[in-house]
């Protein structure tokens, strides 16, 4: 087993965290936790061990948060701000253990695996905020004698489901805003990457999080339907909130529907980058880079089609070639990788498919196109930072999303061309393209359809902004005012008599 040494090693938890205690899970099954930048036959591949959670562990977990909203929702909305704020303080105080435990569990370089650790104590500190802003209405009444006014109320239990690349930064981004406004959260993380979420609910335990506002509950992916299906039957789970892929959205959704619950969906996407013959190439290179390559192309948002129009094709696909050519590539805890392991082997045989299709269909390589090992690559999950120049819509990577470090080149003449072209998918969760023309600049972000728009500008995610999706890529928002709806009900109350 690998030796995990932390700063405070109460940080590494190995049981579920239902209504303020750590329990063992009730089938007495193990889930084992890999490094990724191992083989995992290795010994010390394996970090540790946390309970296969199932349907009895999971109505646990639904009980407790269920007693606890009744006391939780009334809790004024200042002491639940205070709370967050604590939950942000002890994140902040213990980054350098929770970044250790991203990059061990999902792989990520640890200077981004820190970033990580901001990125979602971030949402926690915006959404402090917000608590205390969440405002009704006074509206004009109708007849004398009669006032109308509008509360907003918490929705109640919330179900938050999460993906393992961004295994801190999207369960914090569904638990504050949940917290802040007075629901109570049940919580299954990713089967990758349990251990951060459980580090989380250790520091909403140091915080002061009263017994089951907060719950996590793990899983394997073979038994995470009887852990999820507890909380899609109950009528006392109020909402879902789920990152990851489309066809487990849908299932979701409809298995909501007999109880009617809200749903936040941020789905699969299969993101189109843009650069017209006007742009600056070197900044879209470097926006690229940021938005392409961050955790080794594993994000929703990285773009999955770069579009370049033609007489700009050969200079910008050779300065790219080479800064992706460039990039150190690594296990986690080597201080100059950027990219590390992709997360198992599913993961790299799917990059391995895309890249094989395209090259059998006339795509030409650039740079990398291979797995890779050696000296300090010991492992088979690495794979060398990719460039693909002519491809073509018949090619896989066109409509699936290759979730790695392929950037594939298309060409493209016309404005209309390209909008067709971005547009020629299922999915709609971010566009992005460069130019410096102000009204090719609104045409575009008009015409693309999708929820989220980096215009000369590859890194849009912020806790100030809201972020989810179009068409098949979901509906919800998630960070930002916008993000609080999704958590609250609209109540109206007229009072008559009044004159």
């Amino acid at each position: 087993m690998h030796s995990l040494t932390l700063s405070d090693p109460s940080l590494l938890r190995t049981h579920h965290f239902i209504n303020g205690q750590w329990v063992a899970g009730r089938s007495g099954l193990a889930l084992p936790v890999h490094n990724p930048a191992l083989h995992p036959t290795r010994p010390e591949a394996l970090i540790a061990q946390v309970p296969d959670g199932n349907a009895a562990d999971a109505q646990a977990a639904l009980d407790a948060a269920s007693a606890a909203f009744k006391l939780w929702r009334v809790r004024p909305a200042k002491e639940r701000a205070q709370a967050l704020k604590r939950w942000h303080a002890l994140l902040l105080q213990h980054q350098d253990d929770l970044a250790r435990l991203i990059s061990l569990e999902q792989g990520k370089p640890l200077a981004e695996a820190r970033g990580e650790v901001l990125y979602g104590a971030s949402y926690i500190d915006w959404f402090a905020e917000e608590a205390t802003r969440v405002y009704g209405d006074m509206l004009p009444a109708a007849v004398n004698g009669r006032r109308m006014m509008v509360l907003k109320e918490p929705v109640g239990v919330v179900a938050a489901i999460t993906p393992w690349n961004f295994p801190l930064a999207m369960i914090a981004r569904k638990i504050a805003p949940a917290l802040a406004v007075g629901c109570c959260v049940v919580a299954k993380p990713a089967e990758d990457t349990p251990l951060t979420a459980l580090a989380l609910a250790r520091l909403g335990e140091l915080a002061g999080f009263p017994p089951g506002v907060l719950n996590v509950v793990t899983a394997s992916r073979e038994h995470t339907p009887a852990v999820v299906d507890v909380w899609l039957a109950s009528p006392e789970v109020r909402k879902i909130t789920f990152t990851g892929s489309t066809p487990v959205g849908q299932h979701l959704a409809r298995a909501s529907a007999d109880t009617l619950k809200k749903l936040s969906l941020e789905l699969g996407g299969n993101a189109p980058f843009i650069v017209f013959d006007d742009a600056d190439l070197d900044a879209a290179v470097e926006g690229v880079m940021a938005a392409k390559f961050r955790n080794g192309g594993q994000t929703c948002v990285c773009p999955n089609r770069i579009y370049v129009q033609r007489g700009v094709m050969a200079a910008f696909s050779q300065k790219l070639a080479a800064r992706v050519a460039a990039l150190p590539v690594g296990p986690a805890q080597q201080p100059d990788s950027l990219i590390g392991p992709m997360i198992n082997a599913r993961a790299v045989e799917k990059i391995e498919r895309h890249v094989q299709d395209a090259l059998a269909k006339g795509a030409h390589l650039e740079t990398g196109g291979q797995r890779l090992q050696g000296p300090g690559l010991d492992g088979p999950h690495y794979y060398a930072p990719t460039v693909l120049s002519g491809v073509t819509p018949d090619m896989a990577l066109t409509q699936e999303e290759t979730f790695g470090p392929v950037a594939p080149l298309f060409t493209f003449d016309t404005e209309d061309e390209v909008i067709a072209q971005a547009n020629d998918t299922p999915f709609g969760l971010a566009a992005y393209f460069y130019s410096p023309n102000v009204r090719r600049i609104w045409r575009m972000a008009s015409a693309l359809e999708c929820g989220i728009v980096g215009i000369n500008e590859g890194a849009v995610a912020s806790e100030a902004a809201p972020f989810g999706g179009v068409k098949a890529s979901g509906y919800g928002r998630e960070g930002s005012r916008y993000g609080l709806d999704d958590y609250l009900h609209t109540k109206y109350l007229c009072q008559g008599q009044l004159d």
